[in-house]
């Protein structure tokens, strides 16, 4: 990531250093998952769509221990994967919104929060921003080479209520609570980056 672009990194510090955490991310470009395991403090795990596991870069996403994911239906596997990624004290990536969009945390699956409140892991959102700000000349899908990539860490938090619940009441709640933590964050990457 740091010879094709030039992201700026704010907040690193603020991934836990060690234990389980999950990286919750926005997603509005290709290269936004990509460019967070380039740039985060410690290796990242995502759960990524099964489609893109396919020829060498399922092999090569296999190897560095992405989570394969079918999208269409409950994947018990990559459930049990990516709870078995926090179980040993790995770092789980999660764009929430299930699929690229604008971006902009609007709309949130259940997913993010059943792995937060079943796993008790502490979320830390980050927003990337600058992938979608200009199209590269020489490939029109990227961003321009070399063009600044921002990627801004938050704050952790917790996304349950303490209680330990995990009814499907306990889980819409603690969307809803994700949600404005999330909103709030890139609210202020944007801010702080001037973007």
């Amino acid at each position: 990531m740091y010879g094709l672009w030039k992201p700026r990194v704010l907040g690193a510090w603020r991934v836990p250093a060690s234990g389980p955490a999950i990286l919750a991310v926005n997603h509005a470009h290709n290269i936004d998952g990509p460019m967070l395991m380039g740039t985060a403090p410690r290796p990242v795990h995502f759960l990524i769509k099964k489609e893109a596991f396919v020829g060498p870069l399922g092999g090569f996403l296999e190897g560095i221990g992405q989570v394969k994911v079918d999208r269409d239906s409950t994947d018990r596997t990559a459930i049990a994967g990516a709870l078995g990624v926090l179980e040993q004290g790995g770092v789980l990536g999660i764009f929430p919104e299930g699929t690229r969009g604008e971006g902009d945390f609007a709309s949130l699956r259940a997913g993010l929060a059943y792995f937060a409140v079943r796993s008790g892991a502490p979320i830390v959102p980050v927003a990337v921003l600058g992938s979608t700000d200009r199209r590269g000349r020489l490939v029109k899908a990227l961003p321009p080479l070399r063009g600044r990539v921002d990627v801004v860490f938050g704050d952790a938090f917790q996304a349950g209520d303490g209680s330990g619940r995990r009814t499907r009441k306990a889980l819409d709640e603690a969307t809803v609570r994700i949600q404005g933590k999330l909103t709030a964050h890139l609210e202020n990457a944007r801010r702080l980056t001037g973007r």
